[in-house]
């Protein structure tokens, strides 16, 4: 997407940039609007370019457009984000089972992409760029790890379940009654008695998607991205000569 800003705008933006510096910097008054107006300005591609922008941003544009075509992975068939699972939704899933493990040293009972996270709809055939992985995961959403003890598990995978199901790793279930139901973690029946190394994007294991039941329980917490956890993975498939192919399956 190319997007550019009316020279009008960027003028009036700069006014009050300068403004605002010489009102804080100038003294310690404290200044209380009396009134606000507002105009909505829609900016496409008729919108009229500046081009001492263009060409202020055009070596910068030009770094970043070679930077994010950097090809990471080649795509064998298309790869979709469908309910409950799919193949682009369990090979990231994987990613974040495998990425969580070697971050945190941790075995990783299972591990989940919530399906609002997945921005992308399909990744065609092809070669697999970072820019892709982007359009995939905008969010820097953070690869964070619990230990949850087998009931709070159960509520969790309820909870996703009654969403339609998200793409997961090391663990099946089956859905019914919008519950999850004949749960295998680890080729195992889930135990409600025992603890579960679970690996979730920091949105949900603080509240999203309506997962408020994960919020009592510590996280932890080394400030690695989902979406780097993404790339590295797909890189390292790579390295070892493996395509992306349609049968990509979790479990």
């Amino acid at each position: 997407m190319k997007t550019t800003i009316p020279g009008n705008i960027f003028v009036y933006c700069l006014a009050v940039v300068v403004f605002l510096s010489a009102v804080l910097g100038g003294c310690n008054k404290y200044y209380q609007p009396n009134a606000v107006q507002y105009q909505q300005i829609r900016i496409n591609d008729q919108a009229k370019k500046d081009t001492g922008i263009e060409q202020m941003l055009q070596p910068y544009a030009a770094r970043v457009n070679q930077l994010m075509s950097k090809v990471i992975g080649e795509v064998a068939v298309p790869l979709e984000k469908k309910l409950p699972e799919s193949n682009l939704g369990n090979l990231m899933a994987d990613a974040m089972k495998a990425e969580a493990e070697k971050v945190y040293g941790l075995k990783v009972d299972a591990a989940f992409i919530n399906y609002g996270g997945i921005r992308i709809s399909q990744v065609p055939v092809g070669k697999l760029t970072l820019n892709q992985v982007f359009e995939m995961m905008p969010f820097d959403n953070l690869l964070v790890v619990q230990k949850l003890p087998g009931n709070i598990f159960q509520q969790f995978l309820d909870t996703v379940a009654n969403q339609g199901g998200w793409p997961g790793s090391g663990i099946q279930y089956v859905i019914r009654n919008r519950k999850a139901t004949e749960v295998i973690i680890g080729g195992q029946p889930l135990d409600i008695s025992k603890t579960y190394v679970v690996a979730n994007s920091d949105y949900v294991v603080n509240g999203g998607d309506n997962c408020t039941m994960l919020g009592a329980y510590p996280q932890e917490n080394k400030g690695f991205l989902v979406r780097d956890g993404l790339i590295d993975y797909f890189s390292a498939i790579t390295a070892r000569g493996k395509r992306f192919q349609q049968n990509w399956k979790t479990g």
